[in-house]
């Protein structure tokens, strides 16, 4: 019998299938209330997970875009380890022309926090997605933070919870 090859991303299971989401919008900056879903799925023969997301309702200021889309798509960089201490990675691309590159943690099993990676006069993002309970009780929620160019001190811009569908 041949052992099962490692896989990477296993470790990232917990965020798969389609989940509910509402903004708590006094939780971020920007001031939204949006409800709607988001998916992530394997792809590329299991090599890749991609989120999807759609919006439902959106309420939000002037500056918040109602119309975003973005997608998200994770991956395993075996050569990667070395010069970031870490082989995960993802690659996050939106209609407002936003491109962030992040790197992976996972300080426990249910917890995955995406931290970008770029050059010190850009601000810093982190999006943090943590599973909360099991089975159809559980909780998946999210944030999307920001920090000034050369500062640690992030502020959520948008914070999110829902349950699996």
């Amino acid at each position: 019998m041949l052992p099962t090859p490692f896989d990477p991303l296993a470790a990232l299971d917990f965020l798969l299938g389609t989940w509910s989401a509402t903004t708590n919008a006094p939780a971020g900056s920007a001031g939204a209330a949006v409800t709607g879903n988001y998916t992530f799925r394997r792809d590329l023969d299991g090599h890749a997970l991609q989120r999807t997301s759609s919006a439902d309702t959106c309420k939000g200021p002037q500056s918040f875009d109602c119309a975003h889309h973005d997608q998200l798509t994770i991956f395993a960089d075996p050569n990667g380890l070395a010069q970031h201490k870490t082989s995960l990675f993802a690659l996050y691309i939106d209609s407002e022309g936003h491109v962030i590159y992040y790197t992976i943690t996972l300080p426990d099993p249910h917890t995955a926090v995406f931290d970008s990676q770029g050059p010190p006069s850009l601000p810093k993002a982190r999006l943090t997605y943590h599973l909360e309970g099991s089975g159809p009780k559980a909780v998946m929620s999210g944030k999307f933070q920001v920090a000034a160019p050369g500062s640690d001190d992030f502020h959520s811009y948008l914070e999110w919870s829902g349950v699996k569908q």
